[in-house]
């Protein structure tokens, strides 16, 4: 049985999960690139597994693609289409420095989010009275952008030149590596809880959430975007802007020598 101890735990990894996600996209320091690099191919490939299991749109899609599926086959077709579409445009997109604005690709899969929590809930049928999209179709090709989302990631790192493709194959198979991790909590939670009278209130009220968050996630992501490049809208001018975010990444090495130096 589902208690509120469990609903509690789950609160916290998911809170977790959002922090690591946000520190990722914060950049890194001169320092922690070059361990990156000294690391070798294992450090893309724990980089990758890292960033799927931090990644709540990644995972919120993936969580929706597998909420009604019960057959291990059904499962294993589903999400080889999502894998095979994200991989080949991470590779494809990285290897020939394809770079597209993160703040607009995330927006997208954020609404991506939105497109299968709105599938699962019937929603073409009830709210549209239209037949569904190609439910493989509609998955290989979200999981397209969701490569580039993932490539766009992948660019932001120190990537070797020399071992290019190796890096880019390492990171994603630290990805799928963390997507079965994934994946395989998602299902043990959904297969106990499919058996239990309250799963039907589960399933509406789930997928609804999922609708909400892809909504709140596009939101963040366009208003990312414009702050990004129309900060004079924002209240402060862009010399202001890039001033400010000076001022405050100095802050952060000196906090960082700070703290180096006490230990």
């Amino acid at each position: 049985m589902f208690t509120q101890h469990h609903t509690r735990w789950l609160f916290i990894l998911a809170m977790s999960l959002l922090g690591t996600s946000m520190a990722f996209g914060h950049g890194m320091s001169e320092a922690e690139k070059q361990s990156i690099l000294d690391g070798g191919n294992m450090s893309y490939l724990w980089l990758g597994a890292t960033h799927m299991l931090s990644g709540y749109d990644h995972l919120l899609f993936v969580f929706g693609i597998i909420f009604f599926l019960t057959s291990f086959k059904d499962i294993v077709k589903y999400i080889t289409a999502f894998t095979l579409g994200h991989s080949v445009t991470l590779i494809i997109a990285t290897f020939n420095q394809i770079q597209i604005d993160y703040f607009l690709i995330d927006a997208i899969i954020g609404l991506s989010v939105c497109y299968i929590a709105f599938a699962n809930l019937d929603g073409f049928k009830k709210y549209l009275n239209m037949k569904a999209p190609n439910m493989m179709v509609m998955i290989t090709s979200l999981g397209l952008i969701h490569g580039l989302g993932l490539s766009t990631r992948l660019q932001q790192l120190p990537l070797n030149h020399d071992q290019l493709l190796m890096n880019i194959i390492s990171f994603n198979v630290g990805i799928e590596l963390g997507q079965i991790l994934a994946l395989a909590v998602m299902l043990l939670l959904l297969a106990g809880w499919r058996k239990a009278p309250s799963f039907a209130s589960f399933a509406k009220l789930s997928n609804f959430g999922l609708v909400f968050a892809g909504v709140f996630f596009f939101s963040m992501q366009i208003h990312g975007y414009w702050h990004a490049t129309t900060p004079d809208e924002f209240g402060f001018s862009s010399d202001n802007h890039y001033h400010d975010h000076l001022r405050m990444n100095e802050q952060q090495a000196t906090q960082k020598n700070t703290h180096e130096s006490i230990d």
